[in-house]
């Protein structure tokens, strides 16, 4: 049994705890999986478990699989022990559990069909509001983006949003960091955070214990942790991109467009890519995972985030290709409507499970830090 929140009563799913509480019992009794990743360390630490504990380990999970292939306990046999499937389950109600504002947790239910209509909307949005600032045919004239919105504007509209993001996002993190109990062990040390990052720039718990990833048979492979990589990178080199452009305009007074070399492009036409190849990938492996892996529930949340970051990814390198031409402004307006609707999702979708998993994989260092015995003193004499 595990330790109910009850500020969480609405939002968790009670079976799902209790399943996964029940698992990590057995887990800890057997303890043969404890060299495969990151989970079973943790878990062993641990004698009861709470609602945060389990939320903590959900996050820390990779879902990498290695654990349901080397289990005795895995179905059919009676115990029906299911790490992945059922820690999955408990990851994406730990999603709305620690959500800002906590009347934003319905969005999660149907996340799938809100990400879309808030796409749609937002693209309409642009398409509507340049035809209304200008002339519609502006819509049709190749050449500066800003003779369709002026600077200005577009870097206010898009920092209201991303500042949202960020405080939105923030929050949930603020309520989901103090549940697991980082703040009590003062896990924010450097060198926790510097193994965090080590840890997610590689994914380094994305290999079932050094052997690779299992999907759709009991063959490991590393294609999961390859369209991640590319995913994840696609995203910071996109953003990198803005970025610069953001430093060269109002630090040099260098105004877009820049070109084909400089580093905006550079970084915008790398990062497009890897938005396009690493989201497609992931949902050709997710639509090949076994069954017993996947968490059906989800599956509308999840290809909701994959098909933003596509699109995103996708309409700016189309930008890029037809700026010159009569489809610019339509063009212009599908990325914008695109970029500003992932800014308001993010904090309620799939993209927070980064954001807490890094959260986990601190504490994990942090535990794992102070599990390590003290270095004797050095003899100086």
């Amino acid at each position: 049994m595990f330790d109910k929140d009850p500020r969480f009563s609405d939002s968790l799913s009670t079976d799902h705890l209790q399943e996964a509480a029940r698992l990590m019992t057995v887990c800890n009794s057997c303890r043969y999986c404890e060299g495969l990743c990151a989970v079973f360390p943790a878990m062993e630490l641990r004698r009861s478990f709470a609602e945060g504990d389990l939320n903590y380990l959900a996050n820390l999970c990779h879902s990498c699989a290695g654990c349901y292939q080397d289990c005795q306990f895995s179905p059919p046999h009676a115990f029906n022990v299911n790490v992945p499937q059922t820690l999955a389950k408990v990851r994406a109600d730990s999603y709305a559990a620690y959500v800002w504002p906590p009347a934003m947790r319905p969005l999660f239910k149907r996340n799938g069909t809100a990400i879309a209509g808030i796409a749609a909307l937002s693209v309409a949005g642009f398409i509507l509001g340049f035809a209304l600032w200008h002339d519609p045919a502006v819509l049709f004239r190749g050449g500066s983006f800003y003779a369709l919105m002026p600077h200005n504007v577009m870097a206010g509209l898009f920092g209201a949003a991303f500042l949202y993001m960020l405080l939105a996002t923030g929050l949930g993190l603020r309520a989901f960091w103090r549940d697991i109990g980082a703040q009590s062990l003062a896990a924010g040390t450097a060198s926790s955070l510097w193994q965090a990052m080590k840890d997610a720039a590689r994914l380094r718990h994305l290999d079932g214990g050094g052997v690779g990833c299992y999907n759709e048979d009991e063959r490991p492979t590393d294609r999961r942790r390859i369209y991640h990589h590319l995913t994840f990178y696609g995203f910071l080199l996109c953003f990198a991109a803005t970025s610069t452009a953001t430093v060269y305009h109002y630090v040099f007074g260098w105004p877009a467009p820049y070109g084909l070399f400089s580093l905006p492009k550079l970084f915008g036409i790398l990062g497009g890519i890897g938005l396009i190849v690493g989201p497609v990938g992931l949902a050709h492996t997710k639509a090949r995972r076994h069954p017993d892996l996947k968490d059906g529930a989800a599956r509308g949340m999840e290809a909701a985030f994959l098909l933003m970051l596509f699109g995103t990814g996708a309409s700016g390198l189309l930008l890029m290709i037809l700026r010159e031409t009569p489809a610019m402004g339509v063009a212009l307006s599908l990325h914008l409507g695109l970029v500003f609707a992932l800014f308001l999702t993010m904090p309620y979708g799939k993209f927070v499970h980064g954001i807490y998993r890094f959260a986990a994989l601190v504490l994990y260092a942090r535990e794992t830090e102070l599990q390590r015995p003290a270095e004797p003193p050095q003899d100086r004499s």
